[in-house]
């Protein structure tokens, strides 16, 4: 059994990852954030470091799947390589911020690897408005996070409806966070478990 979870920045992914490793003995793994060198400066400066932040993303999902997703019976993982092709990057090049040639560049990357991927069997996608976002990435508080634009945000909100129009490499489960607060109440997280425990193989 292999979750992923897709959803926005400050939408919940890292949280519901979590929560299923541990109710459905699921072994996590979690987006490399942290670890990429060029994000804060991605943030200050998109056009200059897309294609540097978004080529670290795709190594590091690439081996993250191959060495944690394909070999393990049972996984959890925050966000896929899939996201980082159809949502982020393309957002990237869409917005101007990638030029054709390294969008090209990036694609090609991409497909010449992802055939030796392991497909989710299900995909949880957290959908959560701007102002669900925006709350949860205060509560949060990574200071490169903070003045990301309201524009940025709706526009890879409107590329993950896209992208989940399109899916279909396995079952989706939406998930609506703004009516759903599986961190703060108890109530709400026993529901989403109760809803997901009838798709998640024993």
């Amino acid at each position: 059994m292999y979750l992923a979870i897709a959803g926005n920045i400050g939408s919940g992914k890292s949280a519901l990852t979590a929560l299923l490793a541990e109710a459905f003995g699921l072994k996590p793994v979690y987006e490399a954030v942290s670890e990429n060198p060029y994000l804060e400066d991605f943030y200050r400066n998109m056009g200059a470091y897309a294609f540097h932040s978004q080529v670290f993303f795709l190594a590091r999902r690439v081996r993250q799947h191959l060495l944690q997703v394909n070999g393990n019976p049972r996984v959890v993982q925050d966000r896929t390589v899939y996201e980082d092709a159809f949502v982020f990057a393309k957002n990237l090049y869409r917005e101007g911020f990638l030029s054709r040639r390294d969008w090209e560049t990036y694609m090609d990357l991409f497909q010449s690897v992802s055939p030796a991927l392991r497909k989710p069997d299900l995909l949880i996608y957290l959908r959560a408005s701007l102002p669900t976002l925006r709350a949860r990435i205060r509560k949060r508080g990574r200071p490169f996070e903070q003045n990301l634009p309201d524009r940025y945000l709706l526009s890879l909100n409107a590329l993950y409806e896209e992208f989940v129009a399109s899916w279909d490499l396995c079952p989706v489960e939406v998930v609506e966070a703004d009516r759903l607060d599986f961190v703060e109440r108890e109530e709400d997280r026993l529901a989403l478990l109760e809803a997901l425990k009838r798709r998640i193989r024993p």
